[in-house]
């Protein structure tokens, strides 16, 4: 928990203590949390046009994990405005402005599911699927899970 506000005294109210919700899916038993997925780093440079591109920079242990079917939690970011969802976004944290895309690359996974799931903006999901380490083609995308089934 952060504090966030003056510090207190004996006169005074205005400190407040206000907890830290930017926290991350919770890690589903047996699943690979997003602490693992994070270490991943980034080497960004700007392209012909001024625009930063990146490459990821995988960990052995997220190296060990491609071509693995793993489970994951995060929140739904849709990709049409169906019912139900094959293609869409998994998020490491709960989404913020619907305009503004704000996730780092090793904050999110691009999901292809061979079972719909129900759209949700506003719950945890747990998906399984096959990890693919996307993202040398400097497309800005890390992680594609192949096969993804609600769990």
């Amino acid at each position: 928990m952060q504090t966030y506000g003056a510090a207190p005294s004996s006169d005074d109210k205005a400190a407040r203590v206000v907890e830290d919700v930017w926290k991350p899916a919770a890690t589903p038993d047996g699943g690979v949390s997003w602490k693992v997925l994070e270490a991943t780093g980034e080497t960004t440079r700007k392209d012909a046009q001024g625009f930063i591109v990146s490459k990821p920079q995988f960990t052995p242990q997220v190296k060990a994990l491609a071509g693995k079917r793993i489970t994951v939690a995060g929140w739904m970011m849709p990709l049409s405005a169906e019912r139900t969802q094959k293609h869409f976004v998994l998020l490491a944290y709960p989404p913020g402005c619907p305009f503004h895309f704000h996730a780092a690359p090793n904050q999110f996974i691009e999901v292809y599911a061979d079972t719909p799931f129900q759209t949700s903006d506003t719950r945890v999901l747990t998906v399984s699927g096959v990890l693919e380490l996307t993202g040398y083609d400097e497309s800005g995308i890390f992680y594609q899970l192949r096969q993804a089934r609600p769990e």
